[in-house]
């Protein structure tokens, strides 16, 4: 109770979490039934964000769209990580060649701006959630390689290494089981500025309509469509920038509260 970080990121993200898995299998109404009779609505019982220009609900897209960018940040995530644990733990581990050569790439792809990067690559491959998921997961794979790579530099020589060698341990149970573990109080936020940082990447990638598109739902294309309503229907704008905030926010919090809870 005495960490309020920790409190206050497990519930908003124990609430977002539980509004997305209700997404994905009901929503208050279909998410692209259109009704000309209720278009603009604004907030109210029936309609809690109210309801857009086609007259579609505007929570029960929310929720969809929540729930695609909940789903892509963290397959986006998982791709960057674990390509990023094995090409930064055998770049920190062993040096050399190898290691100067994939820092290089990395250093090559971090150089021009992701969202053009996907871009090209979406304008390439073409626009489905595979792709975005795809091109995103690669253009993450260079912010994870350096922190795996940093944090196995400094380990490598410590002696507890040095015993497990001696001791003809293998290096994959060396790489992985030995200094794996003393990386995840750096990895974990890492994951979680990534998570951050996919959400709002898809959201940008749908804003410019190469992202997530329709009939489905996406807060970047919400967002994009609700341009035109800021003054007569500020609710529509609303509710996917609020939806956006606190999927950020509430597992910006959690994190922040799980790494006082570690140093306490």
């Amino acid at each position: 109770m005495k960490n309020r970080y920790l409190l206050t990121g497990g519930i908003l993200s124990t609430l977002v979490t539980s509004v997305i898995v209700t997404g994905y299998f009901w929503t208050p109404y279909s998410t692209t039934a259109m009704n000309a009779r209720e278009k603009m609505q604004p907030p109210s019982l029936s309609h809690w964000f109210g309801t857009d220009n086609f007259g579609r609900d505007v929570f029960s897209r929310v929720m969809q769209g929540a729930g695609c960018s909940f789903l892509i940040a963290v397959l986006v995530v998982l791709i960057g990580c674990f390509a990023g644990v094995v090409i930064g733990s055998l770049c920190g581990y062993f040096g050399g060649t190898a290691d100067l050569i994939l820092m290089r790439i990395c250093d090559t792809i971090t150089a021009f701006p992701a969202i053009l990067l996907a871009l090209v690559i979406i304008s390439i491959a073409g626009s489905s959630v595979s792709n975005i998921v795809l091109a995103l997961g690669i253009l993450f794979i260079p912010s994870f390689a350096r922190v795996v790579r940093t944090q196995y530099a400094g380990i490598r020589d410590l002696n507890y290494i040095k015993a497990a060698r001696l001791e003809g341990v293998s290096v994959p149970r060396i790489l992985y089981a030995h200094i794996l573990p003393n990386t995840l109080p750096v990895l974990v936020p890492a994951m979680t500025i990534g998570f951050n940082n996919a959400v709002l990447a898809e959201a940008s990638m749908s804003f410019l309509g190469i992202g997530i598109q329709p009939p489905m739902a996406s807060l970047g294309s919400m967002l994009k469509d609700s341009q035109n309503y800021l003054t007569s229907a500020p609710w529509y704008a609303l509710g996917a920038g609020f939806s956006i905030v606190l999927l950020i926010l509430s597992f910006s919090l959690l994190s922040e509260g799980i790494q006082v809870s570690r140093n306490e």
